[in-house]
């Protein structure tokens, strides 16, 4: 499976890499939202995993474009805010699911199984 990260921090980025590597998956890297947006019309990923804070264009509004165009990717947020304070504008922006962070394996993969067949 092709997975888009949208994270603009290096050490999540590759920890979010190794994960879907080890669990046989191909990741395509983006640091802001701007770059996620355009990854995810030039590369069409199975599922995109979005940082909500980002440089630029945050993961609220670069959800949001990818929705204009893209109705049906799994777009799913990935945050260190609590889930009581963005879970309405998740859901607003176009976002499937929810990632708390620290960064979790299981719960990533457990993530993705709830939209993708593995």
């Amino acid at each position: 499976m092709k997975i888009l990260v949208v994270e603009d921090d290096p050490n999540h980025m590759m920890l979010m890499k190794i994960i879907l590597q080890y669990y046989g998956h191909d990741s395509i890297e983006a640091f802001t939202g701007a770059e996620g947006i355009e990854k995810t019309f030039n590369s069409r990923p199975d599922i995109v995993l979005m940082n909500l804070k980002l440089p630029g264009i945050d993961g609220f509004e670069a959800a949001r474009k990818i929705r204009e165009v893209m109705k049906d990717i799994p777009i799913i947020a990935i945050t260190s805010y609590s889930m009581e304070d963005v879970r309405e504008k998740i859901n607003k922006s176009g976002f499937n699911g929810l990632i708390q962070k620290p960064i979790n394996p299981g719960t990533i993969m457990d993530e993705i199984k709830n939209f993708i067949f593995l």
